[in-house]
């Protein structure tokens, strides 16, 4: 079920007030037990199938990490995720690939790609990775160890949590329903709700006629669906990520920010730090640095980093548009390092901040296209300032300036609370009292009456 359904406030609804109960009338291992079958019935709402799945991926990290010190048992807890993920979503793409290099023949397997597979995959491959470098004790109680994998609100898309941030949670006593936690809970799944189905979905709607079919539609079309894209990707997403932070703190669980206003970054690097952080930050310490990371000399630095980057891409999809997305981020982050870092004035940062968007939105089209050639007709389009249909899109300017007003008021509140560096927002209005209450019920109604009404999944459960 997806987060945007009536379905999922229902049952979440369920979720909450039986475990209010729960913590008041049962032993804590109880709550545990039953948010963990809860996550296996959401888990399961899909395909009942991909719960045998996921308690496999869950059974071999629990075993194998008890005896991560024997290497043969530590590498077959690396190989195991790894093994389910290359098969259910890359086993078509490389035989495929490599039977078109030898000019074989080869029928494709009708394998169902399991929702959320590569981020519970990733979560486990941490847990072993980490226990094993002595980063974290070992879980020898699996139901908590089930409960870290499954749980839903980031059980699909996201964000990658981390098992060494979330399990030392489970034995404070504090992590419970409370009226703060579901005060503020609720307000960042608003927030999160607010983006997916009033900004993103109605994006949507403009890019997948453009990209559908690019050779139709004018120059000045084509560029405002690339910019439509990056905008709606980024409330997609990043809404998706609000939504299950939101979702776990009203059951008194924390999850680091995924999101700080990637748009504004200075550079690439600088964005990849800001958009989606938990895979960023799993990159570089589950791979960047064991590939030795800038410890053996600058040529080896580069030659990590842009593989790093190119493998990043091919965790996105089973195709080779995501790994050029990948390899191309990679090469103007190897580009940015040769550059180096030195003190820019206001004009300068700003001239930079746009050009970083211009490149990420531009390389969003081959993330976007199903194929090469759509791709490439985007591009062909927009340069020779192409004819055809003109289809102007009032929702990628309404998306554009509630992102510039965003924007500026973390910036804002940056400089009030003297921060060096925009954190972005979450509301923060009291619902304890009157006026806040209200506002907040406006603010909900505005968003039913706003909202696209029709069937649109969220970008990233297709990875």
């Amino acid at each position: 079920m997806s987060f945007a359904s009536i379905d999922f406030i229902c049952f979440f609804i369920i979720v909450l007030c039986v475990s209010a109960l729960m913590e008041r009338k049962l032993p804590p291992r109880s709550k545990e037990i039953f948010l963990l079958l809860a996550s296996y019935f959401f888990y399961g709402y899909w395909d009942w199938r991909f719960c045998f799945l996921l308690l496999f991926v869950t059974t071999a990290s629990y075993f194998t990490a008890r005896f991560s010190d024997k290497k043969a048992v530590y590498c077959l807890g690396l190989i195991t995720p790894l093994a389910v993920l290359g098969f259910f979503k890359y086993f078509n793409f490389f035989v495929s690939s490599g039977a078109k290099l030898f000019g074989s023949d080869f029928t494709a397997l009708k394998i169902i790609l399991p929702v959320g597979i590569s981020f519970y995959t990733f979560q486990a491959l941490s847990y072993v990775i980490d226990v094993h470098r002595g980063k974290m004790q070992v879980e020898k109680n699996f139901i908590k160890l089930a409960f870290y994998i499954s749980f839903f609100p980031q059980l699909v898309a996201g964000p990658i949590v981390r098992a060494s941030d979330f399990l030392p949670q489970l034995y404070e006593k504090d992590r419970q329903v409370s009226v703060e936690n579901v005060r503020a809970g609720i307000q960042i799944f608003a927030f999160g709700l607010f983006k997916k189905i009033v900004l993103a979905d109605h994006l949507s709607v403009f890019v997948d006629d453009v990209y559908g079919k690019p050779a139709a539609f004018n120059w000045a079309t084509l560029l405002l669906a690339v910019l439509a894209y990056s905008m709606q990707i980024y409330f997609d997403f990043s809404g998706y990520s609000d939504m299950a932070i939101g979702c776990a703190k009203c059951l008194g669980y924390d999850f680091k920010k995924n999101f700080n206003l990637p748009y504004i970054a200075e550079n690439v690097t600088d964005f990849w730090r800001r958009w989606h952080i938990s895979l960023s930050t799993w990159l570089k310490e589950y791979l960047y640095i064991p590939l030795g990371g800038n410890r053996k000399g600058t040529v080896r630095m580069y030659l990590n980093l842009f593989l790093t980057m190119l493998l990043g891409g091919l965790w996105h999809g089973a195709n080779w548009t995501f790994v050029v997305w990948g390899g191309l981020h990679g090469l103007v982050l190897c580009l940015d390092k040769l550059i180096g870092r030195r003190k820019k004035g206001a004009a300068e940062r700003i001239f930079s901040a746009a050009f970083t968007f211009i490149f990420v939105s531009f390389m969003w089209i081959f993330f976007r296209s199903e194929t090469f050639s759509k791709a490439w007709t985007v591009l062909r389009g927009i340069v020779t300032l192409q004819n055809g249909i003109s289809q102007p899109f009032v929702w990628v300017f309404v998306s554009v300036f509630i992102l510039l007003i965003a924007t500026i008021a973390a910036t804002v509140k940056a400089k009030k609370s003297g921060a060096d560096r925009t954190e972005g927002f979450y509301p923060t209005l009291d619902l304890t009292t009157v006026p806040g209450l209200t506002l907040f019920f406006i603010a909900i109604g505005l968003i039913v009456g706003l909202a696209y009404t029709g069937e649109n999944p969220f970008v990233y459960f297709q990875f």
